[in-house]
């Protein structure tokens, strides 16, 4: 299924540039991904605590500068030999330590269903585990969509811009929530699927 993430080669070649002054500056990987998370995390407390409409204006502007910092991290350690175990670790669990705090806000939203945001946060959690799931049966790390992280960041996005806009109404961020728990359900799938599939290709 088609998502975000396979623009990403794309997007690494317009920041290949600024990476390489990074590198030259002495940034490393866990670095950036630590720091990526760390404002997320400000951002969803200042989110929740406020609860002001017009700070979720925020968010779109973050979520494409942490796709951007994501891609960084990332190029940072497969190209300047940066890569270790514990940067793994933080790759991962700092991806859904980020994703949890940016989209919990969303509940507190007057008219949105707090029910909703929150399956929709355990569903991205499921997902990204069925994804690390992969290397565990003989796989690759599944980033399978149609409802992967850059795409769950997008749709955030745009509720984010509709709330603060007006342009969105409360009953209309519920179906498109709905849509996206759907989506994350068959990204489970996906995975699942296609993670198999590559294992007993590999072992044939």
């Amino acid at each position: 299924m088609p998502s975000i993430y396979q623009l990403k080669p794309h997007f690494q070649n317009l920041l290949r540039p600024g990476v390489k002054r990074l590198y030259a500056r002495g940034v490393s990987a866990n670095q950036v991904t630590l720091a990526a998370a760390v404002v997320s995390v400000l951002l969803g407390v200042m989110l929740a605590l406020f609860q002001q409409r017009w700070l979720f204006a925020l968010i779109p502007l973050w979520m494409l500068l942490r796709m951007a910092l994501n891609a960084v991290d990332g190029m940072l350690a497969r190209e300047f030999g940066q890569q270790s175990k514990l940067g793994a670790y933080l790759n991962e669990l700092c991806d859904l330590i980020a994703d949890s705090a940016l989209y919990l806000p969303f509940a507190l939203l007057p008219g949105v269903s707090p029910l909703l945001v929150v399956l929709l946060v355990l569903l991205a959690l499921i997902s990204e585990y069925a994804g690390v799931l992969g290397p565990m049966v003989g796989a690759s790390r599944r980033y399978d969509g149609p409802m992967g992280k850059s795409d769950r960041a997008f749709c955030f996005g745009v509720v984010a811009a509709g709330v603060v806009s007006g342009l969105l109404p409360a009953s209309w961020s519920n179906g498109l929530f709905a849509l996206m728990a759907v989506l994350l359900l068959y990204t489970l799938y996906n995975r699942v699927r296609q993670g198999l599939a590559e294992a007993a290709t590999s072992v044939a």
